[in-house]
């Protein structure tokens, strides 16, 4: 990464190619900016480190899944599911559905990322999670061009995940039931933050509603996880027609 001087412009326009960079200082701001969900974040991966090691995966495995597949929410409900030997069909499928909110993530970043190089912009999106992608978001809302943004916000969450993992593995013996502590809410209370964050006035209603209400209708419907990707859809769609894009 080199640093140049930014070109900043409204983020509803297109981003020309020109107006797109990618620095160190771009990385930092998304390191820094990454920092107050960070402990909620490393809360969770201690959270996963637990039940790893209570369905009997070894220090090793624990850790190998946090670095490789690095999705929170997917790895626990791979853990909710887990047998000996493990039901890998079941387990493809059920990550598939419930990281397919990443098809929509991935398409609201491709008018910034598109002017990146392929293999800056491929690596780049294995470092995107939830809290993550909102930063970015946030960032280009500021008028800022820096896709390194996202490298910054990553690596962060990253080296907390995979550290929390193995700190969880390791002090399962000490910490007991999750629950005990209210452990075990600190999904819901993370994925209530992003939200809380992202509400820009009554207008968001209408679509977090239709996604709410989809998505208890899919999981009421539906086997496994896919209502996660129903109601992201419908919720997208609602919030797109409502804006007139």
């Amino acid at each position: 990464m080199t640093e140049r001087p930014s070109t900043l412009q409204e983020p509803q326009g297109p981003l020309s190619a020109a107006a797109v960079s990618f620095t160190w200082r771009g990385a930092l701001l998304g390191a820094r900016d990454a920092l107050p969900y960070a402990p909620s974040a490393f809360v969770f991966g201690i959270v996963f480190g637990l039940a790893a090691r209570d369905v009997g995966l070894s220090l090793a495995e624990a850790l190998l899944m946090s670095a490789v597949v690095f999705a929170g929410s997917a790895q626990l409900l791979a853990l909710s599911i887990w047998s000996t030997p493990p039901a890998v069909l079941a387990l493809v499928f059920a990550t598939l559905a419930i990281n397919s909110r990443f098809l929509l993530m991935g398409a609201t970043l491709r008018p910034w990322f598109r002017h990146l190089p392929k293999r800056v912009a491929y690596p780049l999106l294995y470092l995107l999670v939830d809290a993550g992608w909102l930063l970015a978001l946030r960032a280009r809302d500021r008028g800022s061009n820096d896709a390194a943004h996202l490298l910054g916000s990553g690596l962060v969450f990253y080296v907390g995940w995979v550290a929390a993992t193995g700190l969880g593995w390791s002090g399962a013996s000490f910490l007991g039931d999750p629950a005990d502590f209210g452990l075990d809410f600190i999904l819901i209370a993370f994925f209530a933050a992003i939200l809380a964050a992202t509400w820009q006035g009554r207008e968001d209603l209408w679509s977090w509603g239709t996604a709410a209400a989809v998505s208890l209708l899919g999981a009421w419907l539906l086997p496994g996880a896919w209502y996660v990707l129903l109601g992201g859809l419908a919720g997208s769609l609602v919030g797109a027609f409502r804006h007139g894009r």
